[in-house]
């Protein structure tokens, strides 16, 4: 191995006959990122220094299958590898981000034409597991969205919570919400679409011409709705749900299902951050189980 396997990347199939500057670029706490100036253009690079490359591997494959649908902007991934000192890193095409966040309503437009495009007959599920934050987030394909959303997503989490922190009442009737949950789908037609997974402000920008941009993945293939489960801390407006809906028209219950969505998220949030987070998760529950009689 190269010692310095980006280096050796962007001055062969990178095209650069020369690096002109190495920058760091903010924003990330989980890696390190940086951009490299070339005489080929610019490159945006992240490294982790204590993880091999499944995760780097993860978020390639799903960057690429957002870049496919050939509807809503994200950065196109060239290489992932190890690190020679141990980690890992991969690099990816920069943009250039502009002033403003963009327009919300060609966000919501170009986000449903992602969700419209982006299809497989597999089900639900990804090629691969991924992550959710730091926390594992487990895409063994299934053909019922239900069952999936379930066990991979709220049965995961909160085993996580009752495994971490003792929390046996979180776990219990989470799980009950879990196995009465079924009714919020009548009438409804869950297919598979491909999602971004984590939507929330921080990983949504625009370019300098004010294109939205979407970054930072934990994609897979699930119910469109469940996109919208970071939408406490992801400022959609109401432009924004017009235009999604125009493209991919809102389903019956579509409201009913909301907090069931942001419940992952909180859930997650509660594994990762804290506490803090524990009382809205379990008002979600208390709320669902009280509307379901579970």
């Amino acid at each position: 191995m190269s010692d310095d396997p980006i280096r050796e990347w962007i001055l062969s199939e990178g095209k650069a006959t020369q690096i002109i500057r190495i920058s760091p670029v903010g924003g990330g706490c989980i890696n390190r990122a940086n951009r490299y100036d070339t005489d080929a253009g610019s490159f945006f690079v992240k490294t982790n220094r204590s993880i091999g490359p499944s995760m780097f591997e993860g978020e390639a494959l799903g960057l690429n299958a957002m870049y496919e649908t050939k509807s809503i902007r994200v950065p196109k991934p060239f290489k992932v590898g190890s690190l020679p000192t141990g980690g890992s890193y991969i690099i990816m095409e920069f943009i250039e981000f502009g002033a403003s966040r963009g327009d919300q309503s060609v966000l919501g437009r170009k986000l449903a034409e992602m969700h419209k495009a982006g299809k497989t007959e597999k089900g639900f599920g990804f090629d691969v597991d991924n992550t959710i934050g730091s926390t594992p987030q487990i895409n063994t394909w299934s053909s019922d969205w239900i069952q999936f959303y379930g066990e991979h997503r709220l049965g995961f989490q909160l085993k996580l919570a009752q495994d971490q922190y003792g929390d046996r009442t979180i776990y219990e009737k989470g799980q009950r919400l879990v196995k009465s949950m079924g009714p919020l789908f009548d009438d409804v037609v869950t297919e598979p679409c491909l999602l971004h997974g984590d939507l929330w402000s921080g990983n949504i920008s625009a370019d300098k011409n004010g294109e939205p941009i979407i970054l930072d993945p934990a994609c897979y293939y699930g119910h469109n709705e469940a996109e919208f489960g970071m939408s406490w801390c992801a400022g959609f407006g109401g432009s924004f749900y017009d235009a999604y809906f125009k493209v991919m028209p809102k389903q019956p219950g579509f409201e009913k299902r909301t907090d069931l969505y942001l419940l992952y998220h909180y859930l997650n949030h509660y594994n990762l951050f804290g506490s803090g987070y524990r009382s809205s998760a379990m008002s979600i529950i208390d709320d669902y189980l009280r509307i379901l009689k579970a």
